[in-house]
């Protein structure tokens, strides 16, 4: 099995249909056939909280909906990894690369673990992503 980062720009792809989203849920299947284990800072969760919070107030996204959403995300076995213990990496790369420290979390869980993360935020990977070769925009994930 193989470990693998995911973000949470990722992970809110799996419930709520947007662009990709088909594209993520080949990421969920292999977590749900064996092959993948998910690794993350453990900010991930009030991340995936807020990202449901905003499409419930501002997208219209059912209340119900919006529950079983975070508790079927809640659901699935990660390894939350506490920001605190990345926070020194996280910032290193942050200050280097002119990123956000919430970005380079996953990043520095990357290369601590030494596996791939993925994430939706294209941006990131195509300012970052030649200086880490773990970092994958998710849609290119195999």
């Amino acid at each position: 099995m193989a470990d693998l980062v995911v973000d949470s720009s990722v992970a809110v792809k799996w419930f709520v249909p947007e662009p990709y989203s088909a594209e993520a849920r080949r990421i969920l299947d292999g977590y749900k056939n064996g092959t993948l284990s998910f690794l993350a800072p453990d900010l991930i969760n009030p991340e995936v909280g807020n990202i449901i919070w905003k499409k419930h107030i501002f997208q219209g996204l059912a209340v119900s909906d919006a529950q079983n959403i975070v508790d079927e995300f809640r659901a699935l076995q990660f390894t939350f990894i506490p920001t605190a213990t990345l926070l020194n990496e996280a910032y290193k790369i942050a200050v280097k690369h002119r990123r956000t420290v919430y970005d380079s979390l996953c990043l520095a869980l990357g290369v601590r673990e030494n596996c791939q993360v993925v994430t939706a935020d294209e941006k990131f990977v195509n300012a970052v992503g030649s200086a880490f070769p773990n970092l994958l925009w998710f849609a290119n994930w195999k």
